[in-house]
């Protein structure tokens, strides 16, 4: 594989990570108005800020929905006890070093949310499948299986952010080319702010246990990454976002900067399309990538 590898791994599927489109009518990290005035009581978080202020439901299913794509940065809010959200799409990555061509498809990128045991908790599953093709030599297959939770820890709570947390894993299910041969665990923990009714920001820091592509070593590598959201119409939203891998300890991995940006178009308050497209801003970094995606919330 490519270095689009860890990419495919934490940002398709468990992948490119939140949904952060603002409506006049919804805030992007699961608030509950786009003002998000400090009296609002927390909403399907597992702590609170302040002493004495309680807890109510969930996520607004009367809302539109909150995804974790089109971006790296996944939403610091949960989908809420017993709802269903499917996320999915198509990704072209290509990158040429000077020594080899590499071109990517990353099809479907399904990732599964579900809701379980009280509206702070959800489940996460991916199966991706890749096409690769090195200087025109072709290979496909499906990717490590992908398993998480994602648990909202905080509401915000005026300049206190509303947080989350994934434990998250892959395990070696992949076929032969795409396969890490070993389960690797990581943490993600994603914080962010709605700043007024158009715009918001949040970012996320994770690490993973990783392998060499080269030697198959295992190392740990950092990722961290910032979004801006805008709510540009009150079915139209925007991002830009800068995100970087930083590998410790790795043989030949080296770290890796991106700068991507993109649009969400809001069909109805339970499915969404959106469309991306991001460029490396080192050597190391794949060249550019584009894709699109569409997700549907079940409840």
């Amino acid at each position: 594989m490519g270095s689009t590898t860890t990419y495919f791994r934490w940002v398709f599927i468990a992948p490119l990570a939140g949904l952060l489109v603002v409506t006049t009518s919804a805030a992007s990290f699961g608030q509950d108005s786009p003002a998000n005035e400090c009296c609002c009581p927390p909403r399907g978080t597992l702590f609170q800020w302040s002493y004495g202020t309680s807890f109510s439901g969930g996520p607004d299913l009367d809302e539109p929905l909150v995804t974790d794509r089109p971006d790296f940065t996944e939403a610091s809010s949960t989908v809420g006890r017993g709802v269903a959200q499917l996320e999915f799409g198509y990704t072209y990555v290509y990158d040429n070093d000077g020594t080899d061509r590499t071109i990517t498809h990353s099809f479907p990128e399904p990732l599964l949310r579900y809701g379980i045991f009280a509206d702070w908790l959800e489940l996460r599953i991916v199966q991706n499948v890749v096409n690769e093709s090195v200087n025109g030599v072709e290979d496909s297959g499906a990717q490590d299986l992908y398993l998480g939770f994602k648990i909202a820890l905080t509401p915000q709570e005026c300049i206190l952010p509303e947080m989350a947390i994934i434990p998250q894993m892959t395990v070696p299910t992949g076929s032969d080319a795409f396969t890490d041969d070993e389960v690797l665990p990581g943490l993600n923990w994603i914080y962010g702010w709605v700043l007024n009714e158009n715009i918001a920001t949040a970012g996320s820091t994770q690490f993973n246990r990783a392998a060499d592509e080269v030697s198959a070593d295992a190392y740990t590598e950092w990722a961290q990454s910032w979004t801006v959201a805008y709510g540009l119409t009150d079915r139209v939203g925007g991002y830009t976002e800068w995100f970087a891998l930083f590998p410790h300890r790795a043989d030949t991995a080296k770290p890796e900067h991106f700068f991507n940006g993109g649009l969400t178009f809001l069909i109805n308050d339970d499915v969404q399309w959106d469309v991306r497209a991001g460029v490396g801003l080192n050597d190391a970094a794949d060249d550019y990538f584009i894709g699109t995606g569409l997700s549907i919330r079940f409840h």
